[in-house]
């Protein structure tokens, strides 16, 4: 029977700040915490353990305020990442999904696993429940709320304190099994650690409200824009190629917007997020959304003030 994996983890950094980071390990896991939810959301089983640093060997101060962790602590107790992730993935059995609150920790855990050496045991394109995600979805708002909030908010016990990995995978695990999680159970997330290669691997999902296209790795920004399966807005409900009432416009050099009518479902906003990859290249996400006539007049305010800004930086070149 399927089961839920609910992960937290807990890192630790360089305590003499990002220049000082180890290349491609900005963040070292220092405890792993998570809990095993049945099809009833109700939790079954608990695993954590403690990770001895080989990397950070000084904790952060602001990480041993937050968690209360100390190196003492890690090196008497702890085990190494290779023996820990073992250990979990025994745990986890082989029929689960991945739930997590917040988009970062399985980033950051793979990135660990390739450090130490190991294969990433998770299937590609890796897909997961951000259920900090779901829970805005759920209340039908675009605001993200922290887990100590939605767990006040719920008027679940505060049995246990907060920001320590097991502790904050039980309340992500007792918030779904509060909220109505099945509700929203069709928007899952995707990782974006490992990106398409080439176009065949190129990620395409469609939600109620939102379809999502993932791009490969290009060079440069420019040659993701120069893409037609990019550019091209489609409405996800019809597969109707739109015509678009506002074209792509750049509001800064990571976003782009653009203004979409379909003659049958309406208005659609589509965006795009450049991002880099681990090495240096860059990919794209783009989205695109069904809006309503505020939706609509928010692009359209976005692309006056990006051209009132240029305006001004070109005044203000001249002189």
């Amino acid at each position: 029977m399927r089961h839920y994996i609910v992960l937290d983890l807990e890192w630790n950094q360089s305590p003499m700040g990002k220049d000082s980071s180890a290349d491609r390990l900005p963040f070292e896991i220092i405890e792993i915490g998570a809990v095993k939810l049945n099809s009833s959301l109700q939790i079954v089983s608990e695993f954590r353990r403690l990770i001895r640093p080989r990397v950070y060997r000084e904790m952060h101060f602001i990480i041993s305020e937050v968690t209360h962790m100390s190196i003492e602590e890690l090196n008497q107790e702890g085990t190494s990442f290779m023996n820990a992730m073992k250990e979990f993935l025994e745990w986890c059995g082989t029929d689960y999904s991945l739930c997590t609150w917040g988009p970062m920790d399985l980033t950051e855990l793979q990135r660990n696993i390739v450090y130490h050496g190991m294969e990433i045991p998770f299937g590609w394109p890796l897909l997961y429940y951000d259920v900090q995600k779901i829970y805005a979805l759920v209340k039908g708002q675009g605001q993200r709320e922290s887990l100590d909030r939605a767990v006040e908010e719920l008027g679940l016990a505060e049995e246990r304190p907060f920001h320590r990995a097991l502790d904050d995978a039980y309340y992500t695990g007792r918030v779904m099994g509060a909220m109505d999680f099945y509700s929203m159970v069709e928007y899952v997330s995707v990782d974006y650690y490992r990106v398409p290669e080439t176009e065949e691997e190129e990620i395409y999902l469609e939600f109620p409200s939102y379809a999502k296209y993932v791009s490969r790795q290009f060079e440069y920004r420019e040659q993701v824009m120069e893409e037609r399966r990019m550019t091209d807005m489609v409405c996800y409900k019809c597969r109707r190629m739109l015509r678009k009432k506002i074209r792509w416009f750049s509001a800064s050099q990571k976003f782009y917007f653009c203004l979409a009518i379909c003659p049958e479902h309406g208005l659609f906003k589509g965006k795009i997020r450049i991002k880099k990859t681990e090495d240096g290249q860059v990919y794209a996400v783009k989205t695109v959304k069904q809006v309503d006539e505020e939706g609509a007049r928010a692009v359209e305010i976005k692309k006056e003030e990006t051209k009132k800004k240029r305006s001004e930086r070109s005044k203000g070149k001249r002189r």
